[in-house]
């Protein structure tokens, strides 16, 4: 476990993450941020290629999982429910809390996990803190809200460092 929040890799997307650079490291779960992670902000549902990315991870023995801190409770429900996938919303990252409710619902350990997401202070460090690996993806869209521009500025140092590792 570490309190530092840096990314042990980085993708610029999730559909780069293949499932044998993962169950290599013994990684047989996907966590996955939802909103800029997996689609853009308000996009109601799974694209065509991210659900041939799930089905491709699926059969390389991987499973997908949603763990999002959205707060409208439909919202994870409805995305994860079209992609075939479990899911916990309103996770509260990056509390421990919903990481390990993740693995103990799908019986995994943390050496068998890992987290993808766009943001170092909820995803990354959440995942640091649980003791999983922790994956960072290049935000999709970051036009329509001036915060995400603050935070990701001050992510910065955090990000370059993921960068430099890249990829698993």
């Amino acid at each position: 476990m570490s309190c530092f929040p840096f990314p042990h890799g980085f993708y610029e997307s999730v559909l780069d993450i293949r499932p044998e650079e993962l169950t290599r490291r013994g990684i047989t779960l996907l966590l996955a941020d939802l909103d800029n992670t997996l689609v853009p902000y308000k996009t109601p549902l799974p694209t065509e290629e991210l659900k041939r990315w799930r089905e491709n991870l699926e059969a390389g023995g991987v499973e997908l999982f949603l763990l999002s801190n959205s707060r409208k409770t439909g919202r994870p429900k409805r995305f994860a429910d079209a992609l075939g996938i479990r899911f916990i919303g309103h996770a509260g990252k990056p509390k421990r809390g919903g990481y390990e409710k993740a693995m103990a619902q799908t019986g995994r350990t943390a050496e068998q996990t890992a987290i993808v997401g766009d943001q170092i202070f909820t995803d990354i460090l959440g995942g640091r803190r649980s003791g999983i690996t922790a994956l960072l993806v290049r935000p999709i869209r970051l036009a329509g809200n001036p915060g995400r521009y603050i935070r990701y500025w001050v992510e910065t140092p955090f990000r370059l460092v993921g960068q430099r590792r890249g990829k698993l």
